[in-house]
């Protein structure tokens, strides 16, 4: 918390886009995402050759050429259940990265990342509630809706608290936030202890995480808030570089700090409200990500945002791969995954931030 709130000293102008490096990223995410997508498709208890994946898309899309899966159930495997969930892995993924890219612009500092404001403690109090009391007003939508409704009611809630005179301090809606997660996770231990078993069961496994029973009715649903939060943040990306030179620069060049910073927290929370909704907790995506998207190319947000979305997507769908495969017979939840690696990266980045500010008071 301390490296959140340190301040440093603004700089005076990014430093340049490195062009080569930004190609070769690029080419890299993007064969791998496709890779990842086919390889993925094909992986589990009823395994799909790459080339037979590849076949079922080409004659899905009215062209006869590669071979169609050979196993009876194969194709149907393939579009029912494997498609939707590589597609809901690239949705959540680049969610969650663009989200943690977006907060690390606003916050000035790469250990921001978007449970600081509580849209995931919202959305994971909500989501038990349901589960506690057997609220079934939507049916099997239920859940999900509360879930994407708590995250935004949390996010809303720390924004009003920290805004104060017409204004929002870094400080105030880190601080609020920290406040608002320590609130809902005393709501979530509550609930927990009224739950029965198998409701105790339910709101842990869906704290863990999982990409588990995706179907194209959920990614249809997700896709929408996704497509806008990416698109806003897309549309931020030069502001956001303003805001990087210090608050007084960006405001003597034009920028609305505070409708900036307004938007890009609205954005965060979609993304990420949108992300936990079907999915549960999926934790340190949003850390990792546009870090080494920052190291890889620099910190300009025009390649910054749609690298990071680029990575995530990446990300989510080898640690879902793993989940799938680590443990034979057996879906491992992807949150515990991603939090297993995001853990131990989030300690080196503590330690080299430290580093490089010097030493904190």
């Amino acid at each position: 918390m301390t490296a959140l709130l340190a301040e440093r000293p603004a700089p005076t102008a990014l430093p340049p886009v490195r062009s080569g490096r930004v190609t070769v990223l690029f080419v890299v995410l993007a064969i791998a995402l496709v890779a990842l997508t086919v390889v993925g498709a094909g992986s589990g208890q009823l395994a799909v050759a790459p080339a037979e994946v590849v076949g079922s898309v080409l004659h899905r899309l009215g062209l006869d050429v590669g071979p169609l899966p050979s196993h009876p159930n194969g194709d149907a495997v393939l579009w029912t259940v494997r498609f939707p969930r590589v597609a809901m892995a690239v949705l959540v993924g680049a969610a969650l990265a663009t989200a943690g890219a977006l907060m690390q612009g606003v916050f000035g500092n790469p250990l921001a990342e978007p449970g600081v404001v509580g849209v995931s403690s919202g959305a994971a109090v909500a989501a038990s509630a349901t589960i506690v009391f057997g609220l079934q007003a939507l049916g099997p939508w239920t859940t999900a809706v509360a879930a994407f409704g708590g995250g935004l009611v949390a996010t809303f809630l720390v924004y009003g608290l920290a805004r104060s005179n017409g204004r929002t301090e870094v400080v105030t809606l880190v601080l609020t936030g920290v406040a608002i997660n320590a609130v809902c996770g005393a709501l979530i231990a509550l609930l927990t202890f009224l739950a029965d078993t198998q409701a105790r069961e339910q709101i842990v496994f869906w704290q863990l995480g999982s990409l588990n029973g995706t179907r194209w009715a959920h990614v249809a649903v997700v896709a929408p808030f996704v497509a806008v939060g990416l698109a806003i943040a897309a549309s931020r990306a030069h502001r956001l570089d303003l805001l990087a030179l210090g608050e007084r620069s960006a405001r003597h060049v034009g920028v609305d700090v505070e409708r900036l910073r307004l938007v890009a927290i609205l954005a965060v929370a979609l993304l990420t409200a949108a992300a936990v909704a079907f999915c549960g907790i999926i934790a340190f995506v949003g850390l990792v990500v546009p870090h080494l998207v920052r190291m890889a190319v620099g910190p300009a947000h025009r390649v910054l945002v749609p690298a990071s979305a680029l990575g995530g997507a990446v990300l989510l769908l080898a640690a879902d791969l793993a989940a799938r495969t680590a443990v034979a017979y057996a879906d491992l939840p992807i949150g515990m995954l991603t939090a297993l690696v995001g853990g131990p990266f989030f300690f080196w980045l503590i330690r080299r931030t430290r580093r490089q500010a010097g030493g904190w008071a």
